[in-house]
C-alpha cells in the first residue's frame, strides 16, 4: 500500500498555518478540524509542524501566552517528508526512527496532505487483514475437508 492510496481513502485535505499566525488561533484551528498537527506554511513552502505535543511542552509548560505566541516560534524546523509513491512501511520506519507523529505528503514538490502514524497502522493493520483472508481461502480451497 503506497501513501497515495492512504490519502485517497482518507481524502487529500491538506491544513496548514501561516508561521506569523499565533499558536492559539493554531490550537483553535486544530481543535475545530479534529486533527493532532498542522503544517507550517506560507504558499508551497514548508517551514515546519506544530503539533499538540509541541502546544503543550513549549506553551503550557514554559508558562507563555498562546495568543501571542506566534506559531515560527514554537513549531518544530525539522520536518520529513515522504512522496506519494512510497509505500507505508518506508512511513512507519521514518516515523519510529523519528519519533514522530506526522509526516507531510509532497507530489511533484507540493504539498498533497498530511498523514498520521493512526493512518499508517490502520493500513498496515487492513493489509494484514486482507492477506490473512487470503490465506483462509487458499488453505480452505487446498485442503479440502
Amino acid at each position: 500500500m503506497t501513501v497515495k492510496d492512504i490519502l485517497n481513502r482518507k481524502g487529500n485535505q491538506v491544513y496548514s498555518i501561516h508561521p506569523h499566525e499565533s499558536v492559539y488561533d493554531a490550537i483553535k484551528k486544530m481543535t475545530d478540524l479534529e486533527i493532532g498537527a498542522l503544517v507550517v506554511a506560507e504558499q508551497d513552502t514548508i517551514y515546519g509542524m506544530i503539533s499538540e505535543r509541541d502546544y503543550t511542552s513549549k506553551i503550557i509548560l514554559k508558562g507563555r501566552s498562546s495568543a501571542s505566541t506566534p506559531v515560527k516560534d514554537i513549531m518544530s524546523k525539522q520536518v520529513f517528508c515522504v512522496s506519494t509513491s512510497d509505500n507505508v512501511h518506508t512511513c512507519m520506519k521514518i516515523m519510529t526512527d523519528k519519533k514522530i507523529r506526522h509526516l507531510p505528503v509532497l507530489e511533484k514538490g507540493s504539498l498533497a496532505g498530511l498523514i498520521s502514524i493512526g493512518d499508517v497502522v490502520k493500513s498496515v493493520i487492513d493489509q494484514q487483514k486482507v492477506e490473512i483472508h487470503t490465506l483462509r481461502e487458499y488453505i480452505a480451497g487446498s485442503y479440502p475437508g
